[in-house]
């Protein structure tokens, strides 16, 4: 099968790039992966990779030779023949149900789709950050660019003003293919136009007053205003199931654990920018919701503990110098378990214990990363003297420092613990830790 190699564009500034060298011969074998030439721009110079296995044939342009961004320069082929083409330094087909009005357009730089890599051969535009009619700098963001690998913010390149739109978000369009003119003076007649209809007039901004009700949302729609109004009518859901989404939104709902999917099934209209991200998080989530209503906090004050004093006889007498494994043995028995996976952890460290019924001298250490019944937080050396940190995925109790005392706080699920065991553990831990003899009884 046929592949095409183009000419990449590596930014929008960029109308060509020099080859530099070649690193296959016409002719030549190649698997997918291999370096094919380099190329040189005036930021940079790329090692371009073969994007299918094959023949090299067809070269059109050799090393030296400066070629527009988007042009065909070399042919993979299934065998080592030379494939026929047209004159040397043709643009690559574009697709032919391309509007080919081009008298309306206005005259100016052209900005094409880039090639973010040499196996794409179409961009799906996410959202148009300008208007057309709006006045630009070279380094302004003009739209969003979505490949089958990444989501790129694409700079205009020129200063001027959007002089023409001719692809809408939501479209996909040909590398190399322009999709919008960028012109050194205002136009008169700014257009915008799909890449599916024909060439339709974008109505000019007044030049002293903005354009009041056209701009505000529907009634109907609720979702919150946005920072920026959006330029054109919001693309539907996709059949093929991809999201339109901002690279910035992207990163923060993958960094926070929010799904996008759920704004698509809200029927929030696309693409997605960093304020709906405050939607998505307003959406109802009864998952969420259903475990915090059974949470569990139960506290315990005692005057005394005999801990302290427990914890230096089973030392001397002994030679139980593990304190962590000494509360560890105590909180396994109020659990009342054969066998029991405890953590403790203190403001330096967290160790685990696999603490079996029976003597203390039983308890042994464990993995850090086995799964626990209960987690014990020995507080007592900070001055948190009270605390309310929410139920985890097992049972927490948590020992704090209170006068002579201590302060026994257990938090947990009503899936992790009833309330007649969540009394009981607390009840029997407070127990053991004022009379820890008790224990060996």
């Amino acid at each position: 099968m046929r592949h095409d190699v183009i000419m990449p564009a590596l930014g929008m500034a960029q109308d060509s790039g020099l080859i530099v060298a070649w690193h296959k011969a016409a002719g030549d074998a190649v698997a997918k992966g291999d370096v094919l030439f380099e190329v040189e721009t005036d930021k940079a110079t790329m090692e371009v990779e073969a994007q299918a296995d094959g023949f090299l044939n067809g070269v059109r342009a050799q090393a030296g030779e400066e070629v527009p961004v988007g042009n065909v320069i070399a042919v993979i082929g299934d065998s080592a023949e030379e494939v026929p083409h047209d004159a040397p330094g043709e643009a690559a087909p574009e697709d032919n149900d391309s509007p080919t009005e081009t008298d309306a357009i206005p005259e100016g730089a052209g900005v094409i789709m880039p090639a973010l890599g040499m196996a794409q051969d179409s961009g799906l535009i996410v959202a148009w950050h300008k208007a057309p009619g709006d006045a630009i700098a070279s380094t302004d963001i003009l739209f969003e660019v979505e490949t089958d690998k990444s989501t790129v913010e694409v700079e205009a390149g020129h200063d001027g003003y959007l002089a023409a739109v001719l692809a809408e978000a939501g479209e996909e369009a040909p590398v190399g293919e322009t999709i919008a003119v960028i012109s050194a003076e205002k136009p008169a007649a700014p257009v915008r136009r799909s890449r599916s209809g024909a060439t339709a007039p974008a109505p000019a901004a007044p030049p002293t007053t903005p354009a009041p009700e056209p701009e505000k949302p529907e009634p109907e729609k609720p979702a919150p205003e946005k920072p920026a109004p959006r330029t054109a009518a919001a693309p539907p859901a996709r059949a093929d199931g991809r999201i339109l989404a901002s690279p910035k939104a992207r990163r923060l709902a993958l960094e926070q654990g929010l799904d996008l999917n759920r704004l698509v099934a809200a029927g929030h209209p696309q693409p997605y920018h960093v304020a709906d991200l405050e939607v998505l998080r307003a959406l109802p989530d009864e998952a969420a919701i259903a475990p915090a209503q059974a949470t569990r906090h139960l506290t315990a004050d005692l005057p005394d503990e005999g801990f302290t004093e427990f914890a230096a006889w089973a030392a001397a007498e002994a030679g139980l110098t593990d304190t962590n494994a000494l509360l560890a043995g105590l909180a396994a028995a109020s659990l009342d378990h054969d066998t029991t996976t405890i953590r403790v952890e203190t403001e330096a460290n967290a160790t685990t214990y696999h603490v079996p019924a029976g003597p203390l001298g039983g308890i042994t250490r464990a993995d850090t990363d086995v799964p626990v019944d209960l987690t014990l937080r020995d507080l007592r050396q900070t001055r948190i003297s009270s605390l309310v940190l929410g139920a985890e995925a097992q049972p927490v109790l948590t020992l704090t420092a209170h006068a002579s005392g201590l302060t026994l706080t257990l938090e947990c699920t009503g899936d992790a613990l009833t309330a007649p065991q969540a009394i009981a553990l607390l009840s029997g831990f407070a127990g053991r830790m004022e009379q820890p003899l008790r224990h060996l009884l």
